[in-house]
């Protein structure tokens, strides 16, 4: 997932196709790139909620335990990972009604390319202000969006029309499952794992 990286973001066109003559001449193994690119708002929110905290009031901080931290930030990268294969499952599925055979392999590898701009968004876990945090995944979903609808058609080899019809099935599909998986994770953090917080007075 390295090399069209940037190319998504400047001629995602163009990373398109050169993804799909990639995996042409050399099927590619996505599940390795999808672990290491989850790694970025995993570390990234254990790093900002440790050591920069968020304000409640005023000038006082509040941070996490290196501990709650590190479950916080376990859960987020298990639920990415899982969340990615998972859509990738049903985008093979679904592919089943357009006349498309990709593999599951290629469906995930999908997945994970429409999700670059959430995992490059995850940066902002460095600075945990809910504004920016909001802007960042306003800006991440438009753009995982234009990603879908642009590179279905070319990576899996559709006609328009039925690429169209297609990417909003995803993208339904999609945006059910993120919200499912991401309020069932904070639920799950804070009512189960019962989170440690580190207030200003105890951080010496």
């Amino acid at each position: 997932m390295n090399s069209p990286l940037l190319k998504l973001f400047i001629h995602p066109a163009d990373a398109w196709l050169d993804i799909r003559h990639a995996e042409e001449a050399h099927p590619q193994q996505y599940l390795p790139r999808l672990l290491a690119m989850a790694l970025i708002p995993a570390l990234c929110l254990f790093v900002g909620t440790t050591q920069f905290g968020w304000s409640l009031a005023g000038e006082e901080r509040v941070r996490l335990s290196v501990a709650s931290a590190t479950q916080l930030s376990g859960l987020l990268y298990a639920t990415t990972v899982v969340g990615v294969m998972i859509m990738g499952v049903m985008i093979r599925w679904m592919s089943r009604g357009f006349d498309a055979q990709p593999t599951l392999n290629q469906c995930i590898g999908f997945a994970a390319y429409c999700a670059t701009p959430w995992f490059v968004a995850g940066v902002v876990g460095l600075v945990p202000m809910r504004w920016l945090a909001v802007a960042a995944l306003a800006a991440a979903s438009a753009y995982a969006t234009v990603l879908l609808y642009g590179g279905l058609q070319t990576f899996l080899r559709l006609r328009k029309e039925q690429a169209m019809l297609f990417a909003t099935c995803v993208w339904g599909v999609g945006l059910l499952l993120m919200v499912t998986i991401l309020v069932s994770m904070i639920l799950f953090w804070f009512n189960t794992l019962m989170p440690e917080y580190v207030r200003p007075a105890n951080l010496g």
